[in-house]
């Protein structure tokens, strides 16, 4: 059978237009354009849409990128009945397999054990019984991050300490009981310091960028009022990432790799963001075109 699109570049709904009065929406616009663009010069057929569009034929594209999905972990059971439906007659970049694995961030146990520092982490299964306060008392913890195993966009994030964990206990026993959670000591130079975000095309390092949180907070996603500044990093945080990023199950094409100084001074992984990151493509152009050429040497 013919394929009509060569590559089909995939966001939601939210961000199919572009927007000159909101310029988050914009930046989302400007960067799928150039990915876009960067693909259609070297002479691919593409095509931008909403995963979630209903009229489309998955089976008439060869394969799809996906770029801003940033609705599918408010509508994960959607996002994966469909994912499993569409993969079974196109390739997905990254695949089904990355996505599924990354999805979880009990993948971050998979890294450790192929030799990769990663954030402390302990993991609270769906059901525990014990309190946040007991979690605290076993770990010897002063200050943490509770967050969910499947979540983005900080959701349900909280850091907590002594004199706040009281306030979180009703919050967390509803959400043990649907969802596995995981605890982390508060890292303190994501504060002081900031989080590095690494971007890595086929194992290759491009570009960072250096996320920093406003006063007062510890989030540093631009949704909570995070600032971002243009990044040159050091050997060996392009070591750590590109070797982040060969340790996952297959190489992924495309990669963001989260990195701090952990409180003992040890470049530290705090995310992997396989599935749909935000990659800055407007602090450094050419990266698109690395992708651009990547995924072409794919198909």
């Amino acid at each position: 059978m013919n394929k009509r699109y060569d590559l089909v570049l995939l966001t939601d709904q939210r961000y199919l237009e572009d927007s000159k009065t909101n310029a988050y929406k914009h930046n989302v616009f400007y960067e799928d354009y150039l990915v876009k663009e960067a693909l259609d010069k070297l002479g691919l057929k593409t095509l931008r849409l909403a995963w979630d569009n209903p009229n489309f034929d998955w089976s008439s594209t060869k394969a799809i990128l996906f770029r801003t999905t940033w609705d599918y972990f408010d509508r994960f059971e959607e996002f994966s009945n469909w994912l499993s439906k569409v993969t079974k007659v196109t390739r997905a970049f990254n695949s089904e397999n990355l996505i599924r694995w990354n999805i979880d961030k009990h993948y971050l146990q998979d890294l450790k054990a192929n030799g990769v520092t990663i954030a402390e982490t302990y993991f609270i299964e769906q059901k525990d019984p014990r309190s946040l306060e007991d979690l605290h008392n076993h770990l010897g913890w002063k200050e943490t991050v509770l967050k969910p195993c499947i979540s983005g966009a900080a959701r349900h994030t909280y850091k907590l300490n002594a004199q706040s964990i009281a306030d979180y206990e009703d919050v967390y026993k509803k959400l043990i009981e649907h969802e596995a959670m995981m605890l982390q000591p508060f890292q303190y130079s994501i504060v002081s310091k900031g989080e590095i975000s690494m971007m890595v095309f086929n194992g290759q390092f491009t570009h960072a960028v250096l996320k920093k949180a406003k006063a007062g907070d510890f989030r540093v996603q631009d949704d909570f009022g995070g600032s971002v500044f243009d990044y040159v990093p050091t050997n060996d945080e392009i070591q750590f990432s590109e070797q982040a990023v060969k340790a996952c199950p297959e190489l992924p094409i495309y990669a963001r790799v989260d990195i701090f100084t952990d409180n003992n001074g040890k470049i530290a992984l705090s995310e992997l963001e396989l599935i749909e990151p935000e990659l800055w493509f407007r602090n450094h152009v050419e990266a698109a075109n690395v992708l651009a050429k990547a995924l072409k040497e794919q198909l």
